[in-house]
């Protein structure tokens, strides 16, 4: 009985150690990758990226840094975000100058303690825009 209680004694250590990681604001979210499909060059589109605090402390974004010079964050909470609340981040694409396939990163720095909510991710395959004759 003893050899059987120490392993499930480790077990449930890790779990709690576990759940201690997540207290805080975890920022879930509802689609973090956006495949925009193809896309006149030139046009400029938006993605709408929903989220959700999830955890149990209210979540802060303080800033949304783009990877490039093409994608703008035009609005996100600048408010707390309580936890159970929702919230939208929204980017914009300008596809001028652009051509081919292409994916995009932005970074969301807030205090969630989760990694993969410091991410949003954008696809789209961009087409020469066609000059007419």
């Amino acid at each position: 009985m003893k050899k059987l209680l120490f392993p499930v004694m480790i077990v449930l250590c890790a779990i709690g150690l576990h759940a201690q990681k997540q207290n805080g604001p975890v920022l879930s979210w509802e689609k973090s990758n956006h495949d925009f499909g193809d896309v006149i060059q030139g046009d400029k589109v938006e993605f709408t990226y929903k989220f959700t605090n999830t955890g149990n402390e209210p979540l802060i974004i303080t800033n949304v840094q783009p990877s490039c010079g093409c994608t703008l964050p035009k609005s996100w909470p600048r408010n707390e975000i309580m936890p159970g609340q929702t919230g939208e981040l929204v980017i914009a694409f300008n596809s001028s100058g652009k051509f081919g396939k292409l994916s995009r990163v932005t970074a969301v720095v807030s205090n969630a303690v989760n990694e993969e909510a410091k991410e949003i991710k954008f696809s789209a395959n961009v087409i020469e825009k066609k000059q007419p004759n």
